[in-house]
C-alpha cells in the first residue's frame, strides 16, 4: 500500500467517523457534547497536521548531510564538460 493509499484512508475514516458523530446519521444519541467537540475537529486536524509538516521540514534540514565527495565529482564533471566544450570550439 502507498503512502498515498495510506493517507486517503485515514483521512476516509476520520470523515466518515466525524460525519457520524456530527450530523448523527446512525441515530447514536449521542450527548450534545460530543457534537460540539466534533463540529469544528476537521480544523483542529488541519492544523495539528501543518505542525506535523513544519516539524518534519525542520528536523529533515536540520539534519540534512553534506556530500562533499558527491560536490567534488560534480564540480570535476563540470570542468571535464567545459574543458569539451572548449575543445569543440565554444567560446565562453
Amino acid at each position: 500500500m502507498t503512502k498515498l493509499l495510506q493517507w486517503l484512508l485515514g483521512v476516509s475514516i476520520l470523515g466518515v467517523a466525524w460525519g457520524i458523530v456530527t450530523f448523527d446519521i446512525l441515530d447514536l444519541r449521542l450527548p450534545h457534547v460530543y457534537k460540539e467537540v466534533a463540529w469544528p475537529m476537521p480544523v483542529y486536524l488541519l492544523v495539528v497536521f501543518g505542525c506535523y509538516s513544519l516539524a518534519t521540514v525542520g528536523y529533515r534540514v536540520a539534519t540534512f548531510n553534506d556530500c562533499e565527495e558527491a560536490a567534488k565529482e560534480l564540480q570535476a564533471q563540470i570542468q571535464e564538460a567545459k574543458d569539451d566544450l572548449k575543445r569543440k570550439g565554444l567560446k565562453m
